[in-house]
């Protein structure tokens, strides 16, 4: 199952990679206003376990119906470790590993992630963006997305988020130019 999950995980990072949309409300978008990370990430902080809140539908994680979670881990200096997992419809638990790595200063926003095998890493198309577009204080909700706005995530630290807190930033999102009728909550 383990080869399974890393020629998955290849193919996708693959896919990704080649994948180009036609003009959709993310292009008209993003031409009209670049997508905002968040100033600094304290990655530290970021840290632990995020339970997917909602998510833009893509056909990655269309396996997943259900208690969609990442769980981020220094990894010795060489990034973070990632492993997303969910349950899928027949009731199993299926999980991605991946490594991360942050662009730019030690305080970097801006992201990219591979689940790609760690032999393909140094080519630039296994990798993909991971913008933290938006945080909480208390590191408690965030947003997750990439520069074309083709991707969105909410992720929270608790497998429930208040709705007064998500309609919140649901209203900065829209003010990010993000077609937030897409997004599709995650069943716990």
């Amino acid at each position: 199952m383990k080869l399974t999950l890393i020629k998955t995980a290849y193919v996708l990072s693959l896919v990704l990679s080649c994948i180009s949309i036609s003009p959709s409300y993310a292009q008209m978008a993003e031409q009209a206003e670049p997508v905002k990370t968040i100033a600094t990430l304290d990655v530290p902080r970021y840290m632990g376990t995020w339970y997917e809140i909602a998510k833009f539908p893509n056909w990655f994680q269309k396996k997943c119906v259900a208690n969609t979670k990442a769980i981020y881990t220094p990894k010795d200096g060489a990034g973070i470790q990632v492993l997303n997992s969910c349950k899928t419809a027949g009731g199993e638990i299926t999980q991605a590993e991946g490594l991360a790595r942050q662009i730019g200063p030690i305080d970097s926003p801006k992201l990219e992630v591979r689940f790609a095998p760690s032999w393909l890493g140094f080519l630039p198309f296994v990798w993909g963006d991971y913008w933290v577009i938006d945080i909480d204080p208390q590191y408690q909700v965030a947003a997750v997305s990439d520069p074309k706005r083709e991707y969105l995530w909410v992720l929270s630290r608790n497998p429930q988020l208040d709705n007064k807190v998500y309609q919140e930033l649901l209203q900065r999102l829209e003010k990010q130019h993000f077609d937030i009728s897409k997004l599709e909550l995650t069943k716990q």
